[in-house]
């Protein structure tokens, strides 16, 4: 179990829990993002965002945003 901010680029993850408040959390469920979903880390931006796959949409999270989210790698 590693941050999202971890994931090597290219990677397909699995989202295993979400450490943020109630607010944060219900956010990144209106965009797919729920325990148990699929990611693909498509690019990272240095210090900055991170550019995922998201059920077939494209979202950018910010680093902090990501850090939150705890993640196993799948492939």
């Amino acid at each position: 179990m590693i941050p999202l901010t971890l994931a090597p680029e290219g990677s397909e993850v699995r989202v295993i829990d979400i450490r943020a408040g109630r607010g944060l959390v219900a956010r990144l469920l209106e965009l797919g993002i729920t325990p148990g979903s699929t990611l693909r880390v498509l690019k990272t931006f240095g210090s900055g965002p991170i550019l995922l796959d998201v059920k077939g949409s494209r979202i950018a999270l910010g680093r902090g945003v990501a850090m939150k989210i705890l993640v196993g790698v799948v492939q």
